[in-house]
């Protein structure tokens, strides 16, 4: 079968000026990430802020151009469509962002936010059929249809989300990229988007991309989870081989930070973080990105970069010392 989004050895990166006497220097961000993805699946991507997840979730849209390597959509390359089939093409590959009250257009309604993807996509629809689609889609995210009428500032954070997970899937998207979409929301607001779009992941078929750096969530809405660190993919794995444990050293250090609901456990985990400071993006480490900061790295973690190597339960790990899952 063939998948509905797939990645194959992707390097984004972008270009610094240069100056009088420099040449523009390319700082790549993203690193040789390589994964497919099926219809009503969800990848969890993870790690630390500033470790590339975002940049890829815009490179897997077509918005930012890959320095090396492809993206497919349904096995095309949308590199090579013309503009105009692309543009087309955009209404299976949507994005729910970080912040939902600033991804809203203050001066519109919501009616006319939401109707805009189905002008864009669908323009032989009338207006009539414009705000049925309009008032079923908000339906289908919990909200009334009297919410057409309102504007971004009368939503609290939870309906504002509502309204950018509803102008996602107005256009009857297959691939829906989540870039930190509960992060700026309370945690029982977070349960509700959540559980949410899975529901609209079972009703509609929809393969998610779920960027975030918080591993409870990336648990309960994950079928495989990829962690990142400084660009690299050093772990992936099902969620439940990684949760039962994961071989990374970094993996096993996010996982480690998740708070317990158990109070004594948390009081003993309480203080523990991941050792040091993140390196910078343009000066990684020599050999392992988590070299400078593992507390198990020996000298060839700091002179050689480790390859992704496959274990059993179809996971990968990029460390030379993994031991043989059982």
């Amino acid at each position: 079968m063939t998948p509905v989004l797939e990645a194959r050895n992707l390097t984004v990166g972008y270009y610094s000026p240069g100056g009088l006497f420099t040449k523009p220097l390319f700082l790549p961000i993203v690193h040789e990430v390589s994964f497919t993805l099926q219809a009503g699946q969800t990848l969890g991507i993870v790690g630390e802020s500033g470790c590339g997840k975002s940049t890829l979730g815009r490179a897997l849209l077509h918005l930012i151009p890959a320095a090396k390597g492809q993206v497919l959509w349904r096995g095309e390359n949308p590199a090579d469509l013309p503009r105009a089939a692309l543009r087309q093409r955009r209404a299976d590959m949507q994005i729910i962002f970080q912040d939902p009250v600033a991804a809203l257009d203050p001066r519109m309604t919501l009616g006319r936010i939401l109707s805009r993807p189905l002008a864009t996509f669908e323009p032989s629809l009338s207006k009539a059929d414009q705000l049925t689609r309009v008032a079923e889609v908000l339906h289908r995210v919990g909200l009334s249809a009297d919410f057409a009428g309102r504007f971004p500032h009368e939503l609290s954070g939870g309906q504002a989300q509502r309204v950018g997970i509803a102008r996602a899937i107005i256009g009857r998207p297959a691939v829906i990229v989540c870039d930190e979409p509960v992060s700026a929301l309370d945690v029982s607001i977070q349960a509700q988007v959540v559980n949410l779009l899975m529901d609209l992941q079972a009703e509609m078929g929809l393969a998610l991309v779920f960027i975030s750096h918080n591993l409870a969530v990336v648990r309960h809405i994950s079928h495989e989870v990829m962690v990142m660190c400084l660009g690299r993919v050093v772990e992936q794995a099902p969620r439940d081989a990684f949760y039962a444990r994961p071989l990374h050293p970094y993996a096993a250090a996010l996982k480690q930070a998740v708070p317990q609901p158990d109070v004594a456990a948390e009081r003993l985990r309480r203080g523990q973080s991941l050792p040091g400071e993140l390196p910078s993006i343009a000066r990684p480490p020599a050999g392992c990105v988590f070299s400078s900061r593992c507390p198990k790295a020996q000298d060839l973690c700091r002179q050689v970069r480790p390859e992704l190597t496959s274990y059993p339960a179809a996971r990968t790990a990029a460390c030379h010392f993994v031991d043989t899952p059982p």
